[in-house]
C-alpha cells in the first residue's frame, strides 16, 4: 500500500528542554478542540509521558515519532497511518529537547529538526523569553542560520508580556518570519515533574479544568487562527507501507496495564497485532489473575518503585504470574517491569518489598539517572539488534549479559539482558519497528519450542 499525505501539520519545537512545548502544544491541542477541529498529536522522540497529555486532550491515543529507532519510509508510514486510523484533520507535532538535538548530542539524527523534513512540517519555535529582551531575537537568529533550510516559520515567546512581546514581534518580521504571539507567565498552572519527567495525567488534580484555562490562555494572546492557516501550507508527500511477516501461530499475548506499568508505545502494540497477537491488558496492582489463555506475558516500563508495596502486597498477582512462568509462558520485561520480575524492589526510602522473583536479582535505587539514552542492543549469540533506550534511576545486581549495549556515535558499550528461548527482561525500552524480525523471529523460537 502507498499514498499521498495532504493532511495540514505542524512542529512546535523549541531551542531547548524546558522551554515549554508541552503547555503550549497542549494548550494550542485543546484550542483546537474549541474550534472544532480533530488534532492529533505526536511526540518526536522516545517520550512516553507527554503523549499521555496529548492523548486526554484529543481522546485517543497519541503517537511517538523517531528519527533514530526509523527510517524516513518507516517514520513517514507510520505517520501515515495513524492519521488514517484516527481520521484527523491536523497533525500537531510536539519537538524533543532542543531543536537540532539529536542521538548522542553530536548529530540531528532522531532531532526534531530532522522529523520536520522528513514530514515536511513547518516550525513554529517556542522560545522561552523570560529574563530576556532582544537577545530572544539573537537567538532566534541563530537558530535560522544553524541550518540553509531550517524549515522554522515562525515564533512563540513563552513565559513574557505583552510589552516585551511588542519590542519584539517586529523584530522577528525582519528575520522573514512570523511571530505568532506570546503566552504570559502562568503562576500555579506548572506542571509537577518527578525523577522521571513529569507526573501522569492521573496524578494532577482538576486536569479537564487546567486544560480549559490553559486553552483560553493560549487563545487570548497566540494567533491560533494563524497557525491553522501554517500548517495548511504543509506539502505534501508520498508514502509507502513496510511489508510485516506474520507469526506462523497466533499467540495470546498478555499486557500488564496500569498506574505502574504505563509506558507503552501505541506503534509497538499496533504491531504485535499486525504480526497475528492477540492482545488483552491486565493490572498487576488490583488484578488477581493473568488472562487464562496467556502465552506471552509483557511487563512494560513504569514506577513500580511508587507502588512496590502494593505490588507485594498482591500476593495473588505475584502468584498467578509465578505460576504463567513456570507453566512455560513467555516474559518480555522492559525496565520496571524487569524491576517487577527481580526477588525484591526497594523504594526510594530503601524499604525492601518482595517481587516476582522469577530472577535472582534485587533492585535498588541509585539516586541518581544511569545509562540515559538511545541504545543498540546486539545479542552475543548470532548477532540480532533492535533499539531503544533506558531512562532509570534503578539498577539490579543482574542486569544479564546476554546482550551487548551500545550508544550511538559513543564508544560506551555494557553487557545487558536476559535472554532465553522465553524470556528477554532488562533495563532497555524497545522499539519494535527499529527492526520488527527481531521479534517476529524470537516469538518464532518461541513457538517452536513449545511444538517440540
Amino acid at each position: 500500500m502507498a499514498g499521498e499525505i495532504k493532511t495540514p501539520r505542524l512542529m512546535l519545537a523549541a531551542p531547548r528542554s524546558g522551554s515549554g512545548k508541552t503547555t503550549i502544544v497542549m494548550g494550542l491541542l485543546a484550542a483546537l478542540r474549541r474550534r472544532g477541529e480533530r488534532p492529533f498529536a505526536f511526540k518526536c522522540g522516545p517520550d512516553y509521558i507527554d503523549p499521555m497529555f496529548h492523548s486526554r486532550i484529543i481522546g485517543t491515543p497519541a503517537k511517538n515519532l523517531d528519527g533514530y529507532f526509523t527510517d524516513a519510509q518507516t517514520t513517514r508510514m507510520l505517520f501515515a497511518e495513524s492519521l488514517a486510523e484516527s481520521g484527523c484533520g491536523i497533525a500537531v507535532i510536539e519537538g524533543v529537547m532542543g531543536y537540532y538535538d539529536g542521538a548522542g548530542l553530536t548529530t540531528v539524527r532522531g532531532s526534531s529538526f530532522e522529523l520536520a523534513k522528513t514530514l515536511l512540517a513547518p516550525v513554529v519555535l517556542v522560545v522561552d523569553a523570560r529574563g530576556m529582551g532582544q537577545s530572544a531575537l539573537a537567538l532566534v537568529e541563530g537558530f535560522l542560520r544553524h541550518e540553509q533550510d531550517s524549515r522554522i516559520a515562525g515564533v512563540i515567546f513563552n513565559r513574557t508580556t505583552a510589552r516585551v512581546y511588542e519590542s519584539l514581534a517586529d523584530g522577528v518580521r525582519a528575520l522573514g518570519i512570523t511571530p505568532y504571539g506570546y503566552l504570559p507567565p502562568l503562576p500555579g498552572m506548572e506542571l509537577q515533574s518527578r525523577h522521571l519527567g513529569l507526573v501522569t495525567p492521573e496524578e494532577v488534580f482538576g486536569l479537564r479544568d487546567y486544560v480549559k484555562r490553559l486553552a483560553e490562555a493560549l487563545e487570548a494572546t497566540v494567533d491560533v487562527d494563524g497557525l491553522l492557516a501554517l500548517s495548511m501550507r504543509a506539502a505534501p508527500f508520498m508514502w509507502e507501507e513496510t511489508e510485516l511477516p506474520r507469526l506462523s501461530k497466533p499467540l495470546h499475548i498478555s499486557v500488564a496495564k496500569d498506574e505502574a506499568f504505563c509506558f507503552l508505545y501505541e506503534d509497538n502494540l499496533k504491531l504485535l497485532r499486525r504480526i497475528g497477537a492477540k492482545l488483552s491488558f491486565f493490572s498487576p496492582l488490583r488484578d488477581e489473575r493473568v488472562p487464562e489463555t496467556t502465552d506471552v506475558l509483557l511487563f512494560p516500563g513504569g514506577y513500580p518503585e511508587l507502588y512496590a508495596q502494593r505490588l507485594s502486597e498482591n500476593t495473588r498477582m505475584l502468584a498467578a504470574v509465578r505460576r504463567a512462568l513456570c507453566g512455560g509462558a513467555f516474559v518480555l520485561a522492559e525496565c520496571g517491569g524487569f524491576l517487577y520480575l527481580a526477588r525484591d524492589l526497594s523504594d526510594s526510602a530503601g524499604n525492601l518489598y518482595p517481587m516476582v522473583g522469577w530472577l535472582p536479582a534485587r533492585a535498588f535505587h541509585t539516586k541518581k539517572l544511569g545509562r540515559f539514552g538511545y541504545v543498540e542492543l546486539t545479542e552475543k549469540q548470532g548477532g540480532a539488534h533492535i533499539r531503544g533506550h533506558e531512562f532509570h534511576y534503578y539498577d539490579t545486581t543482574d542486569n544479564g549479559s546476554a546482550f551487548v549495549a551500545k550508544k550511538p556515535y559513543r564508544d560506551d558499550a555494557w553487557a545487558c539482558m536476559h535472554a532465553s528461548e522465553r524470556m528477554l527482561a532488562g533495563f532497555a525500552h524497545l522499539y519494535y519497528y527499529s527492526n520488527p524480525l527481531f521479534l517476529v523471529k524470537r516469538l518464532e523460537r518461541f513457538i517452536e519450542s513449545r511444538r517440540g
